[in-house]
């Protein structure tokens, strides 16, 4: 079948790549216009566009997808993953199978923009992919395809997109398929069964040592790799990549023991051992417990306590 692919980041890449290796015939690509990066508001070209370019195809960049752009390009369903714009009608009527997107959770749980993270959030124990006919609504339209997984306790919302890629990459292909053969079974959504997953905030990262262990792990894995959670030791703040709840008991936020296995935060129910943190000090590097004690020891004291907000020590 003839496919456009619509999709931005490098998650969107990664099943791009798999239609370009499928028996597929992607027609063209259409992707975010380039954004200024970070250093010298040099123009950035996003992962998808790299995919298409090294694969010789086309790529539309528009600020709003519309019918005069994909009438440049011939083909019959329009794929997409991660594209970051509401389709409006029009363009969802225009391709002869309709548009497909495949979205990070199993609907209807999680519509909306960070389903990763929120799952990681609220504690779930299984997430998946679900590929949709796109409609009108936000992430509302007839299932087409599903594949779950269990979220492990050591799962982050780095580790969660990978197995995202690996089991929806190949689904994609399969039920593209099935569209072209006619055999295909829409379900629709259970709307009562529904939950949003709004965007994530930075300040969400933002650590309340009050709360039990397992939910201050939760809230780490769910920032990882970006934008990552974080707390403050006196003035400084400091970013915290990976741990894991322990027993413990003491004020909430204060150090409870430093060794080269971990940083002992004590929270309000439990403890949490950090393992890998980032201070905004120097070269600011992620560093393990051990680095910490070679070469920043003397920034904990047995008294060190990590807030929510900056405070003069």
């Amino acid at each position: 079948m003839k496919v456009v692919f619509a999709g931005t980041p490098e998650f969107a890449a990664g099943h791009l790549k798999a239609l370009i290796n499928s028996h597929h015939e992607v027609s063209g690509v259409v992707c975010q216009p380039d954004k200024p990066g970070k250093r010298g508001g040099k123009l950035v070209i996003g992962p998808v566009k790299e995919v298409a370019i090294d694969a010789g195809l086309e790529v539309l960049q528009p600020a709003k997808l519309s019918i005069a752009a994909l009438e440049q390009l011939n083909f019959d369903l329009l794929v997409v993953v991660a594209y970051g714009q509401i389709l409006r009608s029009a363009v969802l009527d225009y391709p002869r199978f309709g548009c497909i997107n495949l979205h990070a959770s199993l609907l209807p749980r999680w519509r909306g923009a960070a389903p990763v993270q929120r799952s990681i959030l609220a504690g779930d124990s299984i997430t998946g992919v679900t590929i949709m006919q796109i409609d009108e609504g936000l992430d509302t339209g007839d299932m087409l395809a599903t594949k779950s997984f269990k979220i492990e306790s050591t799962d982050t919302g780095g580790s969660i997109l990978t197995k995202m890629l690996n089991s929806g990459a190949p689904l994609l292909v399969e039920t593209i398929d099935k569209i072209e053969a006619g055999k295909i079974l829409p379900v629709k959504q259970d709307a009562k069964d529904a939950s949003y997953a709004s965007k994530i905030r930075v300040e969400e990262g933002n650590i309340d040592w009050t709360r039990p262990a397992i939910e201050v792990d939760r809230l780490v894995r769910a920032f990882q790799p970006v934008p990552a959670a974080f707390t403050y030791l006196g003035n400084i703040r400091a970013k915290i990549h990976r741990g894991f709840p322990i027993d413990g008991a003491a004020l909430p936020g204060s150090l409870i023991k430093l060794t080269n296995e971990g940083i002992d935060i004590a929270c309000g129910d439990g403890a949490y051992r950090v393992q890998a943190i980032q201070l905004a000090v120097g070269k600011g590097k992620i560093m393990s417990p051990a680095e910490l004690l070679n070469g920043r020891a003397d920034l904990l004291k047995a008294a060190s306590l990590f807030t929510s907000t900056p405070n003069d020590v």
